[in-house]
């Protein structure tokens, strides 16, 4: 019985398998890697195009945040930008589909898990993108623990049925966009939801422990092992090269009507997922600023550097304060999450998910209150980051009280089997080449920073000795 639940509860999810599918044209084997090549090349060749070096590094009028899935970037849009943006210079609906007019003057901030076909309907001439990447293993770790942990919640009701009919409830009297409502966990959290009922119902509601004693990545009969995670259509789906695909503007979530066959050719054809490889290795490249979620200090100095000073400098609030802003290579920040938690902002909500967590909403306005310094806007990201992972660590085991036993942590990804990691690995090849691309470009920002810096202090040693000359002079 629970087990013919849960392959119901499948039908919805696997439906997005299936359409992808149902709406590919008909084509003989022999003619399938030959009308592929032909889809991928022509997608390929329309979506190619560089920027002039010296524009990417310039902040245009419209930012836009491509977040990345459990890459750490909600803890930018809360910590970072929100300090940086006005509510009303916000576009609305963030983490939603588009619902604004990009050309308004008040529009200058855009942050969404929208995959990079969204540009097609901003203004692309007057738009700068930045994203942060992850190691693809960790990604596909933290992405599988965060479907547990939120669907995790529900199994405070009774039954399946009626934590769906509170979810409806709630969703239609709520005004904040819920994590339900937010690509990819539209669909990874039901579709966890469902089969943690079913595993519930068949142990039987009233035993909470587990029988079986293995690592908290395959306790099977509370929740859905990580090898069958990894394995199930909606993970190759969804999952597996997201960032890849989300950059490409491939996902299932795209603007693009054809993005479904060029996915689907990519991930038939290894030699044409290579193109889809190189555009997004191309995309980043011409990217305002690539941060890396593992070197999360040095991203996060890189980011005040790179993009806050400079939407500082436009809204006329920036103090070049030099001895402030400029910090040392050995400068530490005590504050800041430690490896592994850099996720913990994610969509913080309370043990239902719906309301936005108190850590969230204590962030203020900084922007127009006095001169901001770069040196300013870390302090205030550090003390943010402080309270999320305070609020990260009670949600969490509120959230998972009910499978305790799924203890996700650090540690307990050392006990997964080498086999599964060798198999996300080979799963996720194309992510791990564009994060070691992505690394590249990281370097390459730190030098970069480093020269400016280095330009910056020269320049403010000769304006002093002019001004100590000119003083000279008058004595």
């Amino acid at each position: 019985m629970a087990r013919a639940a849960l392959r119901l509860g499948d039908r919805a999810l696997a439906l997005l398998v299936l359409v992808s599918v149902a709406l590919l044209p008909l084509v003989s084997s022999d003619d399938g890697h030959k009308h592929c090549e032909g889809v991928v090349r022509g997608w390929a060749d329309s979506s190619t195009g560089r920027v002039k070096d010296g524009d990417k590094l310039s902040l245009k009028d419209l930012l836009f945040f491509l977040h990345i899935p459990r890459t750490g970037g909600r803890t930018y849009f809360h910590c970072f930008l929100k300090k940086l943006y006005t509510n009303a210079q916000e576009c609305p609906r963030s983490y939603d589909k588009l619902r604004f007019d990009p050309s308004h003057p008040d529009c200058k901030l855009v942050v969404s898990h929208d995959d990079y076909s969204l540009t097609s309907k901003l203004p692309r001439e007057r738009t700068s993108v930045v994203t942060i990447l992850r190691n693809p293993v960790d990604r596909v770790f933290s992405t599988y623990e965060f479907s547990v942990e939120v669907a995790a919640r529900f199994l405070v009701h009774p039954n399946l049925t009626s934590a769906k009919l509170m979810t409806t409830r709630v969703l239609k009297k709520s005004r904040a966009v819920s994590t339900l409502d937010i690509w990819p966990w539209k669909y990874l959290v039901p579709w966890m939801r469902e089969d943690l009922f079913s595993r519930r119902d068949a142990r039987g509601i009233d035993k909470v422990h587990s029988s079986k004693k293995v690592n908290a990545y395959d306790v099977e009969d509370m929740v859905m092992p990580l090898h069958q995670y990894i394995n199930d259509p909606v993970a190759h789906e969804i999952i597996h090269n997201g960032a890849t695909f989300q950059i490409t503007g491939l996902t299932n979530n795209s603007y693009f009507d054809g993005a479904h066959e060029v996915r689907h050719c990519a991930r038939k054809h290894p030699d044409l997922g290579r193109i889809v490889l190189e555009v997004a290795k191309n995309r980043l490249d011409q990217m305002l600023y690539v941060g890396l979620t593992e070197d999360h200090e040095e991203s996060a100095r890189l980011f005040a550097h790179m993009v806050g000073a400079q939407v500082l400098l436009q809204s006329g609030t920036l103090s070049l304060d030099l001895k402030e802003d400029l910090h040392s290579e050995t400068d530490s920040h005590p504050s800041m999450v430690e490896p592994g938690d850099e996720e913990a902002s994610e969509h913080l909500n309370n043990t239902h998910g719906w309301q936005n967590n108190e850590a969230l909403n204590s962030t203020s306005d900084e922007q127009g209150k006095g001169n901001m310094t770069v040196g300013k806007l870390m302090e205030a990201y550090e003390t943010c980051i402080a309270k999320l992972r305070k609020s990260q660590s009670s949600r969490r085991k509120i959230s998972l009280k009910k499978v305790e036993e799924a203890n996700f942590s650090k540690e307990a990804r050392k006990l997964v089997p080498e086999a599964i990691l060798k198999q996300i690995i080979s799963l996720n090849s194309l992510d791990m080449e564009l994060y070691d691309h992505a690394k590249k470009i990281f370097t390459q920002e730190h030098l970069m920073l480093k020269a400016q810096q280095s330009m910056a202090g020269q320049h403010r040693q000769l304006a002093e000795q002019e001004g100590g000359g000119r003083k000279h002079d008058r004595i």
